[in-house]
């Protein structure tokens, strides 16, 4: 599909009417146009949306129209789908007009097709949306104006709201960072930092620099071997407010792949093994705290024997954790009740 590179405003009448049942944000409600300049009367940098999408026909809509419907006067928006075989394509098409690339083949998964389609971008800003998320109103208005009174900031990142398969929202979780980037987040225990990925914005300058662009050996911790790189090489603005959503479904990464997520984390921390031997020393105990995190979070998703197994091996990695043994009794209470 051809590259457009610019783009204006859109408004909502404009797009194709939403499904019948769907109301309020992205549905019918719109972000107001931003004015064509900023408020120095320079041009609004270009912000580049990347959308991997595979078989999320349930929620791609909700996905483009959040990005759409911005109001930003000067976004790119490409969507890299890996060939689904659900109505994705379909409704991909329905946005054509207002994309500024978009294709549908096979990939090497999620990774892959974020960087095929960094690759297709020119934006000054950069950031990925999963097809089962959504931005908020005005979160690109936010993300522009943060780089544009922090220009020596690399990366921003805001606030996520956790959403479920009907778009009903739960408390707001704002990131947190113990200490100011930049910093080696390898270094910090794993419970005392959060970056989500669906409200982190990069700048274009700073993947370059770091390594263009995510790891594509990664399939579930490529974001956060992305914040390693970022956060140690520059420095970071956190906004309190809620940038976009994580949606949690039974379908989703997160939710499916949780252990292996974990797991996953040995390679992404092997990338980063720098440093004296101390701070390698360090870095490996880190390794042992996430992977008994893992263990205990996906402890909390099973019943009976394996929840015991597992919250066993968190314990094996993290001691301290054995003061969580409560767990375990609603976990058993949860099995019982099953085999009723």
């Amino acid at each position: 599909m051809r590259l457009r590179l610019k783009m204006r405003s859109l408004t909502m009448n404009e797009l194709p009417p939403p499904p019948p049942d769907k109301t309020g944000w992205p549905w019918t409600e719109e972000t107001p146009p931003l004015p064509e300049s900023m408020p120095d009367g320079s041009p609004w940098p270009r912000i580049s949306i990347v959308t991997p999408s595979y078989n999320q026909g349930q929620f791609i809509e909700e996905t483009i129209r959040s990005v759409l419907l911005q109001g930003y006067p000067n976004l790119e928006y490409i969507i890299m789908d890996g060939g689904s075989t659900d109505n994705s394509v379909e409704i991909i098409k329905k946005y054509e007009p207002w994309l500024a690339y978009w294709v549908s083949e096979k990939d090497r998964g999620q990774s892959h097709a974020i960087n095929k389609g960094f690759e297709k971008s020119t934006g000054e800003i950069m950031a990925w949306i999963n097809s089962d998320d959504f931005y908020f109103p005005e979160c690109l208005h936010k993300v522009a104006l943060a780089f544009f009174s922090h220009p020596y900031a690399g990366f921003v990142v805001g606030g996520i709201a956790p959403a479920d398969e009907s778009s009903c929202l739960g408390k707001v979780q704002v990131p947190k960072l113990p200490a100011g980037a930049p910093v080696d987040l390898t270094l910090l225990d794993p419970d005392s930092w959060h970056l989500p990925q669906a409200s982190a914005f990069f700048s274009r300058k700073l993947l370059s620099e770091i390594g263009a662009w995510v790891r594509e050996d990664l399939h579930y911790t490529m974001d956060r071997e992305l914040f390693y790189r970022a956060a140690y090489k520059s420095n970071l603005i956190i906004l309190e407010q809620a940038l976009a959503t994580f949606r949690h479904h039974p379908q989703s990464k997160t939710t499916a792949y949780i252990l292996s997520a974990f797991e996953e984390t040995r390679k992404s921390f092997a990338y980063c093994n720098i440093g004296v031997d101390k701070q390698k020393k360090l870095r490996a105990r880190i390794l042992k705290f996430r992977l008994a995190q893992g263990y205990y979070y996906y402890a909390n998703t099973v019943w009976g024997i394996q929840a015991f197994m597992y919250f066993v091996k968190a314990v094996i990695f993290r001691p301290e954790y054995i003061f969580r043994l409560s767990f375990l009794k609603n976990a058993f209470k949860k099995s019982i009740l099953k085999i009723r």
